[in-house]
């Protein structure tokens, strides 16, 4: 990940000034085991005058993987883990089958909050501004085939990542917002059944 703080400002204060760099950040986006929260998903396509909306909750466990239930528009449970994704059926979760764009999208979408910048440095030229109150980390995709796909990727937050906006190559984007973000120690009896079921 390159470390991104202006050049020149840094050369003349860097001894006034403590720099807030990528290893910070990561350290501090992966210290929490889990972080539990509401989502709101805009989805903006070009040939749509206003965005597909989704909202929901998540609850992302460090060494488990994600659970993104889904509320609105319709009702609909996933796990994300590093086996990939499963939706909640009546028989239980079921795989879903995925290309390679959407099996990388989701390792990204796992490395970003959890903090694994190694993760992200192997794909992405990455870009970090802004202070450890305030931060925006930009991602320049490296691989062709994440070119092809995004043409940049935002990530904003603080003590936790606070929104994402994915920007694809052909023109439409994503905006995610995660909102009430809420670090905690442990999950819930039921949350933890949901990953290891």
């Amino acid at each position: 990940m390159a470390r991104i703080v202006s050049g020149l400002l840094l050369a003349t204060l860097a001894p006034l000034v403590h720099a807030f760099d990528l290893d910070e950040l990561s350290a501090r986006l992966s210290q929490p085991q889990v972080v539990r929260g509401d989502f709101v998903q805009e989805k903006h396509l070009r040939a749509l005058p206003q965005p597909l909306t989704s909202r929901g909750t998540f609850v992302l466990a460090k060494e488990l993987g994600l659970l993104w239930l889904l509320a609105s528009p319709l009702r609909q449970d996933y796990r994300i883990d590093a086996q990939g994704i499963a939706r909640r059926t009546k028989q239980g979760w079921q795989p879903i089958a995925q290309r390679s764009a959407t099996a990388q999208q989701n390792r990204l979408f796992l490395a970003v909050l959890k903090g694994d910048s190694s993760g992200l440095r192997e794909d992405f030229e990455l870009s970090l501004s802004g202070s450890a109150e305030a931060w925006q980390l930009e991602l320049t995709p490296r691989s062709m085939l994440l070119k092809q796909v995004f043409s940049r990727i935002l990530i904003d937050g603080g003590d936790l990542v606070q929104r994402i906006e994915l920007q694809e190559t052909q023109g439409d984007s994503t905006v995610l917002r995660l909102e009430n973000s809420r670090a905690d120690q442990s999950l819930s009896d039921v949350e933890r059944h949901d990953f290891q079921s």
